[in-house]
């Protein structure tokens, strides 16, 4: 069976953000992600963890103005050097907290503007130097354009090609299943094929986005099959409980 990683944006929302980490660790998980930790103090965040034995999964990079609509500025040429010093905030809280891997969200703008993929093949490029020379490693995740309309990073194909033709070692790929069947299906094939370049899995139920086990994938069938391909690292459970967070629990039982 993976190992989960409760993500504490959509989970445990019963609670004050910097109060889920105790809920979670109380739940069983022995790990945690988020979409951003930058409300708070790195340290603070990292007390939390360590209070309750809790690891870090990952957490994004600074998207720009996410109130605003934003969902992030790496493909956007004119922003190079506030996305630049958003790398450095991330990487700050990265080793405070503790997170191993950087979500580098891309932003909306055109996938077939050159001057978007110039621009984001640059900024990629920059954080996976700087992560590297830190320890740590991006990740990129394509998101549906259902749930995020005008992303720029939509196709699993393209991504991975991008991290190929990269072939650097601080890039990899996040793959979120609930995304992949929306956008593309052949779920166990796309995590098969694309193994060897995925460093995070994230699910939810797929069409709702609720808990595993309440859509239309037989989700844990998809688990053993990550045990199968040799994938060792978390799964971060990105998904809106349809009720109370820890009555929804009982998938856990099963996975």
């Amino acid at each position: 069976m993976p190992r989960f990683a409760a993500n504490l944006t959509m989970m445990f929302n019963e609670y004050d953000f910097l109060d889920r980490f105790q809920a979670a660790a109380d739940a069983g998980f022995e790990a945690v992600e988020y979409l951003f930790p930058y409300d708070y103090a790195a340290g603070v965040v990292a007390s939390k963890l360590s209070a309750v034995g809790l690891q870090q999964a990952l957490f994004n990079m600074p998207p720009g103005d996410w109130g605003a609509g934003e969902r992030g500025i790496a493909a956007f040429p004119e922003r190079r050097e506030e996305f630049r010093q958003s790398v450095g905030k991330a990487l700050e809280y990265a080793q405070v907290i503790g997170s191993p891997l950087l979500h580098m969200m891309a932003g909306l703008a055109n996938p077939d503007d050159g001057n978007a993929v110039s621009a984001y093949r640059d900024s990629l490029l920059f954080a996976a130097d700087a992560a590297g020379r830190n320890g740590l490693t991006v990740v990129i995740e394509p998101i549906n354009g259902r749930d995020m309309p005008g992303y720029f990073l939509n196709d699993f194909t393209k991504a991975a090609d991008l991290i190929k033709d990269l072939a650097h070692p601080h890039v990899k790929l996040q793959f979120d299943i609930y995304h992949r069947q929306i956008m593309q299906g052949d779920v166990l094939k796309g995590l098969e094929e694309l193994m060897p370049i995925t460093a995070h899995v994230q699910v939810a139920s797929v069409p709702l986005r609720n808990e595993p086990g309440t859509g239309e994938l037989n989700d844990f069938k998809i688990f053993s099959a990550l045990d199968d391909f040799g994938y060792q690292g978390y799964v971060g459970c990105e998904y809106r409980p349809a009720g109370d967070t820890v009555a929804g629990l009982g998938w856990l039982s099963h996975a």
